[in-house]
């Protein structure tokens, strides 16, 4: 059984994820955040988030549907976990090369016996095989994850890890360094930066309190490390996070972005409208959404040709409209940052 629901949510609101869930985005502009991360290219995907996880939605435009699964033991599987378990992004499926998906998340034929969605997404995220390896070598892999989720406040070595996966005749640390560009050690050290990160932004735990469940004996140590990897200490994380005040800060300069971004592309133009300097500015879209100023304008500027390419617009008119000074300049920037150029992505959307 699942709980299927469409809702529209609040700008900055952290929601919490309490059972396997996928999240379709129906409609709207700006960016998401998952787990500290922010996401621009959620477009065309279903994005599967499993229990303690968490999305917050940076922008007041969005239209949400949210498919919530009861069936827990469903998601012990090892086919299906790789949806859910999450390395270095997010999980998803790309709706535009999944037909069987569509239909499925069509408004017209979802209903609350559906749960083979998450069959057919598990093939497709196979298919699409985001790591290039072969399904053993993901069993390694996810194995290791589960692991490392488990045990990462217990201060293990690479070796200790290593020791309790079951690598299947492959070297483990050699294969996850190949496939996912990280080290064990890297993996480890990233879900415990993670879990900090939770209870810091959303717990009243003292930073001692903090550094101990996380397996350091000295939460100064614990404070260096932390500012090393965030460029901020625990108290100021916790601080710029805003948890329970909702700061509208992001929503300010996304709704300058969007209302600016065709004529400017100045940092100080930006700047001067929420009357801070480049630096100030620059520092707080950093420590607030953990992006910069500069990815956040070419979003926009993605976003808007996408829309005017769907539209039919001509390449010429779009690069004129957007401020490019040749339309080859437009169509090399278009296709640099979504790796299709225009007459691909048009072709890609229409046929899927």
């Amino acid at each position: 059984m699942q709980r299927v629901e469409k809702f529209l949510p609040e700008i900055n609101k952290v929601y919490f994820i309490k059972s396997h869930t996928l999240i379709h985005i129906l409609s709207g502009k700006g960016s998401i955040q998952v787990d500290f991360k922010n996401y621009f290219d959620w477009q065309e995907k279903a994005i599967f988030l499993e229990k303690g996880q968490y999305i917050k939605f940076l922008s007041d435009n969005f239209i949400v549907r949210r498919i919530e699964f009861s069936n827990e033991d469903k998601f012990y599987d090892n086919n299906v976990r790789v949806l859910f378990k999450h390395l270095i992004s997010l999980g998803y499926i790309n709706l535009l090369e999944c037909e069987e998906c569509n239909t499925f998340l069509s408004e017209t034929t979802l209903t609350n016996n559906s749960a083979d969605i998450i069959d057919i997404s598990s093939k497709q995220w196979f298919w699409q095989n985001p790591f290039k390896a072969n399904k053993e070598e993901y069993q390694v892999i996810f194995d290791t994850k589960e692991i490392i989720d488990k045990e990462y406040s217990n201060n293990l070595t690479s070796d200790d890890l290593v020791n309790l996966i079951n690598d299947r005749g492959y070297n483990a640390q050699a294969l996850i360094k190949d496939k996912i560009g990280l080290s064990v050690k890297n993996l480890m050290t990233s879900k415990k930066l993670q879990e900090s990160q939770k209870q810091i932004a959303f717990t009243d735990k003292s930073i001692q309190e903090i550094a101990y469940d996380l397996g350091y004996k000295d939460d100064a140590y614990f404070n260096r490390v932390f500012k090393n990897t965030n460029g901020q200490t625990p108290k100021q994380f916790r601080n710029n996070f805003d948890y329970k005040n909702r700061d509208l800060f992001s929503q300010d300069i996304l709704n300058l972005l969007q209302k600016h971004h065709t004529q400017e592309r100045s940092l100080d133009f930006y700047a001067n409208k929420m009357n801070l300097s480049i630096k100030a500015l620059s520092n707080k879209v950093r420590a607030k959404m953990n992006t910069s100023i500069g990815q956040l304008i070419r979003l926009e500027l993605i976003n808007s040709a996408k829309l005017m390419i769907l539209e039919g617009q001509s390449i010429v008119s779009i690069s004129r409209q957007l401020g490019f000074e040749e339309p080859n300049h437009f169509s090399r920037f278009f296709k640099h940052y979504s790796k299709l150029t225009p007459t691909e992505f048009k072709q890609k959307k229409y046929n899927s």
